[in-house]
């Protein structure tokens, strides 16, 4: 397919993805705000079936807000329900998946240092990955682990854990973790498709009907929101990660994205708490100290940067000629990346001295750059840009 319709495409999907995105996870978290700011309703509420109530002010309105214990006794006309927002994230999500790691996994899933597969092999790891990973989550579900929730929480992590280093093992780095977030993504998405809404839908023909509402519908629905619920922050995180070769570069980045699960988790639960009226600040700490933990333990290692080695200019333009400017030049050269990447010209020794710092992160920090390493950049000739950088990035 031709690089530019690609780029195009590329970029349709994603703002789709981002909109319907923001759809789902806002509405998902308004509705979980809103159960647990429910208050004891009026006598002449509660003789109606009303189990809590909410006034709320927005848009230079008034709103009267009611939640039944079980059902109406008669069903409304008109009854919104909350279902395209995620199957439209799920479906724009899997297109951009599949446009840029399947159509493009020989530059985005597949990284031969890590292990030599054909784009089919490399595919058929990921669909399955998928697919299995919502199999085995649902079947966990439907066992009476779902009554411990606890016990069902330390055990999907764990899995989730040997997934992601399963991954690492496998793809790419960035394919690594885009796959993470598939499967957390299609989990949720399941969750809705599989659970959620065919409980909604017994509900409603049961009130239609006139017949007694089954509890279990609910307490089903409940369980895979509430997962649903802890897991929107992990894949948000996921969504934005391949913009920080930090995170999802490093030699142990199927840990350091368990550790960004719990972090992301203990948020979450403090604003669930914290609706709840049950504030506990303590997880909010843990979280802000984890992260800062995290921070110091996969902070890059000084580089070899000899101030003192003679450097060639000469030698640090044919490294950056050769390693480099394929993707980041007024006229690329590499059949993927027609345009300069990130906006980032290396053609002169101007240029070079102007984005130093970030070959400093890129190229010798993370080791993020060149992309795969596809030019086959050494360690030896990182370490001598790294010397050069510490002289000054001098241009003479």
């Amino acid at each position: 397919m031709d690089p530019y319709i690609t780029e195009w495409l590329n970029l349709i999907l994603r703002f789709a993805h981002v909109i319907t995105g923001i759809a789902w996870i806002g509405a998902s978290f308004y509705f979980v705000w809103l159960d647990n700011h429910l208050e004891k309703p009026p006598s002449w509420k509660s003789d109606k079936g009303i189990g809590g109530d909410l006034w709320a002010i927005h848009g230079g309105g008034f709103y009267e807000i009611a939640k039944y214990k079980h059902a109406p006794e008669q069903m409304p006309k008109l009854l919104h329900w909350f279902k395209w927002e995620a199957y439209s994230t799920w479906l724009t999500g899997f297109i951009l998946l599949s446009l840029m790691f399947y159509l493009g996994a020989e530059t985005y899933l597949i990284d031969p240092s890590v292990a030599e597969l054909s784009p089919v092999v490399a595919i058929s790891i990921g669909l399955a990955s998928i697919i299995g990973g919502w199999l085995i989550y649902d079947l966990l579900c439907r066992t009476p682990l779902a009554k411990h929730s606890l016990v069902l929480g330390i055990i999907l992590m764990l899995l989730i854990c040997g997934l992601s280093y399963a991954l690492s093992q496998t793809f790419s780095a960035r394919g690594a973790f885009m796959h993470v977030g598939a499967v957390v993504g299609t989990i949720m998405a399941g969750n809705v498709f599989f659970t959620i809404m065919p409980s909604q839908r017994a509900l409603v023909s049961s009130v239609e009907k006139g017949e007694p509402v089954d509890p279990s519908w609910g307490a089903k629905a409940k369980l895979r929101s509430t997962h649903n619920t802890y897991a929107t922050l992990p894949l948000i995180f996921i969504m934005i990660s391949n913009h920080y070769p930090m995170i999802f570069n490093h030699q142990y980045n199927w840990a350091v994205l368990m550790v960004i699960f719990v972090i992301t988790a203990a948020i979450r639960q403090y604003f669930v708490a914290r609706h709840k009226g049950n504030e506990n600040k303590m997880v909010l700490l843990f979280a802000g100290l984890l992260t800062i933990g995290l921070m110091v333990a996969i902070a890059p290692k000084a580089t070899v940067a000899n101030k003192a080695n003679i450097i060639e200019v000469a030698k640090v333009k044919s490294i950056i000629n050769q390693r480099c400017t394929a993707c980041h030049s007024k006229a690329n050269t590499d059949p993927i990346f027609t345009i300069a990447q990130g906006g980032v010209v290396l053609d002169t020794l101007s240029d070079m001295n102007r984005w130093a710092p970030r070959i400093q992160a890129r190229a010798i920090d993370a080791k993020d750059m060149p992309f795969i390493n596809k030019t086959q950049m050494t360690n030896d000739e990182r370490d001598y840009l790294a010397s050069w950088i510490a002289q000054g990035a001098l241009t003479k």
